[in-house]
């Protein structure tokens, strides 16, 4: 409900947030004096000393409060004052001599403003004497003693405003509850029977604004006995050292705002006394008294309703938080549940949809999504999946508490009007940035019954100049249908979803942890694998090449006694160890090719292909190979590595010719983001069903009896061009040679980079 007047050239923010703690005017049945401590001289007083003390304001300003009590009064208030707590003299009873033997009694009250300057307000006493503490006593029991027989929560609140009404015989005593919005409703009255019912009307935000409910929220007790009576000036109207209006904050005859008091006079209202009823900091609600004529209530009793009323406070707090204990009991045991289903699955998302009913159990919602990695997973009712990811995109753009919630997502988020029947309400719980777990609540078309029209909770008067608001004057029965909101979402429900948000934070990081874990023991595996292939290499050629030279020896020494079996052996025992030597040799070359080992650099292509071709002269020779080439251009990559590649994939088209002597022709061909290169021959071909076999290491299509080798040749290629972020693959026809196809993108180490930054995990980012 929106009560704000939109009015040109008038700000009326200001009007409605008027600092009203700030005044120089009082209510007229006491006296104000302000003090200069410590001598307690009068630096300012009410207006109306002539009238009360026969002493005009003028002269009370040269005055100090010893000229007003005697001195033993004096001391006793000197001694009070000492005190850090002022509770312990107020109120005291003062006498002040008027006339000759002629006293005037009042009920004195000290207390500092917010700007540290003492302040005496004094009221006349009815009685002469302080209640003493016993009577105090048994006025509370009697209220508390009846109040203990209730145990329903309504029930209470009814008692309490009657044993207020009993206590203060007000004629109508009201029991207002503020809700999440502001707005406040009755929840329980007890009046005259002649009077209009007030029980179950609402009332909007704007009827107690910002500043009224500070003042209540810092003194729990406030008194209008005359809504009609005319307000008493201070003299003079600043405060002499602060040259400015004094701070009456915590005044107890602080002159109401003239919009209040007339507000008071449209709902037929004499006098009134609220009480605060404040929980966690907070103003929660007021017990407000209503007289239909002047009515004053004594210091003493105005204490015994603020004692009631923080007693019997504290007592509705129990009670609310008792009609919450089982629906939160309940509720913590759906989020065990649940955070032992995320325990038992390897991703936590399982584990929250395992059982969709018990995620939604634990809102209350009537339908839940787990949006993660840009993938929703929902369960019960929810938006389509193009209306959750803009919904997310929302949240993340414009929340970041740790858990938002709303009864009316649409007008907030006009957006959901279009799917208004399945998340008028919704809750949320930020993962991190962009994932989050939501729930969400149908419409629920409720009618609120106000006290009067809401929009028109008030009006701009301007006359002479003086622009001011005024209340509005009626407060009949005005219904309002409301739309676009569903049932409101309860603190407990909140809080358990905030409680299940830090559950699904610990099981993530956990599992992030143990990724992290993983990869360092996969690190530390290629570590020793690599140390293993390098011990392999040097270790273990050297005696192989000690087999070989004494076996060639032993042939040479001893040939002409050597038989042809004899000279055979020796021939297959050269082959077997030069064919492990050959088998180390790729071992070591596979394991040394990773990201780390590159060494990226600007590379000519062709500088590249020529060392190859000077590695494999021999063979081309020996084949009759014929090799060419597109103009070949400078990439980013490992010279080494590249060259490698060519060497195998060359030695490969040559090993696998066709009875034709070998063709082979590289081509270059440049793509939108990286180079695509191909080796193309005449050779015997491969069957396309074997096209991502040949890429597995150690896997052979052919005996080694018909094509020497240890299959490893294509498995290097293969992770040369991985570790360069690069694609590689093969399209051949059996009898029709074979074409690779290998691409580097353009860029190198800056691609790779942006790439890795594609594939980081993105849940805190």
């Amino acid at each position: 409900m929106e009560t704000n007047l939109q009015l040109p050239g008038i700000n009326i923010i200001s009007l409605k947030e008027a600092p009203i703690h700030v005044s120089s005017q009082i209510q007229p049945h006491g006296v104000l004096l302000v003090l200069e401590e410590p001598e307690l001289k009068i630096l300012q007083t009410s207006t109306n000393t002539l009238k009360i003390f026969g002493i005009t304001p003028e002269k009370m300003l040269q005055k100090k409060l010893e000229d007003l009590l005697d001195p033993f009064q004096i001391e006793r208030i000197k001694t009070g004052l000492a005190q850090a707590n002022f509770d312990f003299i107020n109120p005291t009873k003062v006498w002040v001599r008027k006339k000759g033997d002629e006293y005037i009694v009042f009920d004195a009250v000290f207390h500092r403003n917010p700007d540290g300057f003492l302040i005496l307000e004094l009221e006349p006493a009815i009685s002469q004497e302080n209640i003493p503490f016993l009577s105090f006593y048994h006025l509370a029991k009697a209220s508390i003693n009846q109040l203990e027989k209730t145990a329903n929560l309504r029930d209470f609140c009814q008692i309490i405003v009657q044993e207020v009404r009993k206590i203060t015989e007000f004629d109508r005593v009201m029991l207002y509850k503020f809700d999440d919005d502001g707005h406040g409703s009755v929840v329980a009255e007890e009046k005259l029977e002649s009077l209009e019912p007030y029980l179950g009307l609402h009332y909007p935000e704007s009827d107690i604004p910002k500043p009224a409910r500070k003042l209540f929220a810092a003194n729990s007790i406030r008194i209008i006995p005359d809504s009609y009576s005319q307000p008493v000036k201070l003299f003079p109207h600043s405060h002499p050292v602060s040259e400015r209006p004094i701070d009456l904050t915590n005044s107890i005859l602080r002159n109401a705002a003239p919009c209040h008091m007339e507000y008071l006079h449209n709902m037929g209202v004499g006098a009134s006394l609220t009480i605060s009823l404040i929980k966690d900091q907070k103003l929660w609600g007021l017990i407000a008294c209503h007289h239909q004529s002047p009515k004053y209530v004594s210091y003493e009793l105005r204490k015994a309703c603020e004692f009631l009323g923080r007693v019997i406070f504290s007592e509705i707090s129990a009670r609310e938080e008792t009609e919450d204990y089982y629906y939160r009991i309940n509720l913590t045991h759906i989020q065990s549940v649940l955070i032992e289903y995320m325990s038992q699955e390897e991703n936590f998302i399982d584990g929250l949809v395992k059982n969709p009913q018990t995620l939604l159990n634990l809102t209350s919602a009537q339908g839940a999504a787990v949006c993660f990695g840009g993938n929703c997973t929902v369960v019960g009712e929810t938006p389509k999946e193009e209306d959750l990811n803009y919904l997310v995109q929302w949240l993340k753009n414009n929340v970041e508490e740790e858990v938002f919630y709303t009864d009316s997502l649409p007008n907030i988020y006009p957006d959901a009007e279009s799917f208004k029947n399945v998340a008028s309400g919704l809750l949320a719980i930020p993962i991190s940035k962009r994932n989050y777990v939501l729930w969400f609540r149908p419409e629920v078309i409720q009618t609120v019954n106000w006290g009067g029209d809401p929009n028109k909770a008030f009006e701009v008067s301007q006359s002479e100049g003086n622009v001011r608001l005024c209340p509005r004057k009626s407060f009949e029965l005005w219904k309002e249908t409301v739309r676009l909101t569903s049932l409101p979402w309860k603190y407990v429900e909140v809080k358990a979803a905030l409680e299940l948000r830090k559950a699904i934070v610990n099981i993530v990081l956990r599992q992030a942890d143990e990724l992290a874990q993983l990869a360092q023991d996969l690190e530390r595996s290629n570590a020793e694998l690599k140390k293993f292939a390098y011990v392999a290499s040097h270790d273990l050629q050297e005696p192989l090449n000690q087999v070989v030279n004494y076996v060639q020896l032993l042939e040479m020494r001893y040939s002409e006694e050597l038989d042809e079996d004899a000279q055979e052996f020796i021939s297959y025992a050269v082959q077997g160890v030069s064919l492990m030597q050959t088998l180390i040799d790729d071992v070591l070359a596979y394991s040394k090719v990773d990201m780390q080992a590159i060494a990226y650099q600007m590379t000519e292509v062709e500088t590249a292909l020529n060392r190859a071709k000077g590695n494999l002269r021999q063979r081309i020779n020996e084949t009759g190979a014929t090799i060419t080439h597109d103009a070949l251009p400078t990439v980013i990559a490992d010279s080494t590595q590249l060259m490698q590649l060519f060497q195998n994939l060359i030695g490969n088209a040559i090993k696998f010719h066709s009875e034709q002597p070998p063709q082979i022709h590289i081509g270059a061909e440049r793509l939108e983001d990286a180079w695509l290169f191909s080796v193309r021959d005449n050779g015997i071909g491969i069957d396309p069903q074997f096209s991502d076999r040949i890429f597995v290491i150690f896997q052979r299509l052919h005996t080694r009896d018909e094509y020497t080798g240890t299959g490893m040749g294509l498995a290097i290629c293969k992770k040369i061009i991985e570790c360069h972020r690069g694609r590689i693959w093969v399209e051949s026809q059996l009898d029709q040679g074979a074409t690779f196809y290998f691409t580097i993108p353009v860029g190198g180490r800056e691609r790779e980079r942006r790439n890795g930054r594609k594939t980081q995990n993105h849940l805190f980012g």
